[in-house]
Order: structure tokens, then sequence, then C-alpha cells
């Protein structure tokens, strides 16, 4: 089963869908980490989950959502680029209890707020905040929709450490062109039956052909995912030099060296006190070497 993203219409009426299967690009996430399986479970939800959002925005940029919490979880963060790469993390807060296999989403983030941001190769950044008031992270994402798009939306997430996929439909603002009144309601309802075991097992085309066999459906030429980082050396060279000559300096008389990787891939860069002298006079200087 391949990692990819489908978009469908159904003819003649305002609603329009994404469903999306992860599961190379789940794996690729999971390996690099020793996450808890409540916390892999919530983290393939949320990669699914900005996989649609980036589809369902049409966004020519890099699009992350993150999740700030107060219980178990202190953040979860996802994030999309242009090139239909995918990459996640996840952080336990310090001195919290591991959860158990079954947490709930609630048990996990606690009180808090996702923050979605949105940032275009052109044009502003964007943020959006919701807050963590359902009891799922479909449902705070459905609020973000109804508060910052005024657009009714709908998420089916679904992981289960082997894969992550999901469902979204959305009702466009185009009444002229909607020539079934009750299209959005059925749709929604048809959805609501979905079995995890169909969104995670199944191929995409069987899914919304259980779905909606009785419907006039348009389906679209899939779009590609995998697992890819944004990190970079000058990425990372930016970061340390944002610390400071002072803070920088006090780092290299304690350890001789600075030693750095991303938090997303484990990419590791190495720096000498030579690279980080040249760092210091010149920014834009080539640095680190990579391990």
């Amino acid at each position: 089963m391949s990692d990819q993203i489908q978009r469908f219409m159904f003819d003649h009426t305002n609603v329009r869908g994404e469903i999306v299967t992860l599961a190379a690009a789940y794996h690729e996430v999971l390996d690099r980490h020793a996450y808890p399986p409540a916390v892999n479970e919530l983290l393939g939800e949320l990669l699914a989950a900005v996989a649609l959002l980036t589809d369902t925005v049409k966004l020519d940029g890099t699009l992350s959502i993150e999740v700030r919490g107060g219980g178990v979880l202190s953040l979860l963060m996802a994030e999309s680029n242009p090139g239909g790469e995918l990459r996640a993390i996840a952080r336990i807060a310090e001195e919290a209890a591991l959860p158990s296999e079954h947490a709930t989403f609630r048990e996990l983030v606690g009180e808090g707020q996702i923050v979605i941001t949105l940032d275009p190769r052109e044009g502003h950044r964007y943020q959006g905040i919701v807050a963590l008031d359902q009891e799922t992270l479909g449902g705070c994402l459905e609020a973000y929709f109804s508060q910052s798009e005024q657009l009714p939306t709908r998420l089916w997430l679904a992981a289960n450490e082997e894969r992550a996929g999901g469902l979204l439909l959305q009702r466009l603002p185009e009444e002229s062109q909607n020539q079934d009144v009750d299209a959005w309601d059925r749709s929604v309802q048809l959805a609501d039956t979905i079995k995890t075991e169909e969104l995670l097992g199944l191929e995409q085309r069987e899914v919304l052909h259980r779905l909606y066999h009785e419907e006039t459906v348009r389906v679209f030429e899939p779009k590609a995912l995998r697992f890819g980082c944004t990190c970079s050396r000058e990425r990372m060279s930016n970061a340390l030099h944002s610390l400071g000559k002072e803070e920088l300096r006090d780092i290299l008389l304690e350890q001789g060296a600075i030693d750095t990787q991303c938090h997303f891939c484990h990419t590791k860069y190495h720096y000498t006190a030579a690279d980080i002298e040249t760092l210091l006079d010149d920014p834009e200087a080539p640095s680190p070497t990579i391990h």
C-alpha cells in the first residue's frame, strides 16, 4: 500500500474530500524515536492530519501543526513541505509517567492549544490557534476550520503503529454549484460508518467505493508522500549563531567543540572551535561536518 493522498469530489455538489494513507513515512518517524504505543498512534494521526490539511488548503509552502499540551505530552508536532515530505516529533513532559497503551487523547495532551502555521514560499506567514477543548485530535482540527476558515469540515483519523490514515470532508461555500441539498449531511453520515480497520487496511479507492458506491464520486490522481526533513547545515548554523558569541564560547570552553543534531531525523552536526569562530565572523560561511 503506497504512501499517498487522493482528492475526490461529489459531482454536482459543493462537497469535496481527501483520503490519505501512510506506512513507510510513518515508520520512518517511529524508527527514529522510542515513543510509547499511545504516543505513536497519536503521532500517526497527526501525520495524516498535516497531509490532509496541506492538500486541502492547497498551500505551496510548509504547513505545521503543533499540539502544545499540559499533559503527558508537552509537544506534538508534524510538518509537511511542498515536495510531499512529512516529518513529526513528540516530547514527553519531564518527570511525567509513561502513558498506558490505551491512553486517550485528553490524557495525553491535557489542556493547551493547537497552533497551525502556514508558511508559503511567497507571501505572508499565517498562524491559527485553537484550544484543546475537544476529545479527539480530529475534533480540535474541525474547530480550527470552523473558526479560522469558516468552512464546515469533518475529519476521521486513525493509526495503529503499522499504518496511519485519514479522511477529510469539506463543504465549500459555492451553493450555486450544489444541485443536491442533502449531499453534505449524507456524505458525513456515510463517512461516520467507516471502521478503523477499513481506513488503515484497504486501498483508498476501495474505501471510497464502500462508503459512496451509490454516489457519483470523481476521484483524482493520487499524490505520493514520503518522509523528509528540512534540516540543513545553514539552518543549524543560524540557530547556533542566534545564541550569541558569549554563550557559544562558554560551550566551547567547557566541551572543546559543539555537537548537535536534528530532533526530527537525528542528523548530527559537528562544530570545531574553528567552525564556531568562522560562524561568528560570517554567519553565511560554510559550516559543520555532517556525521
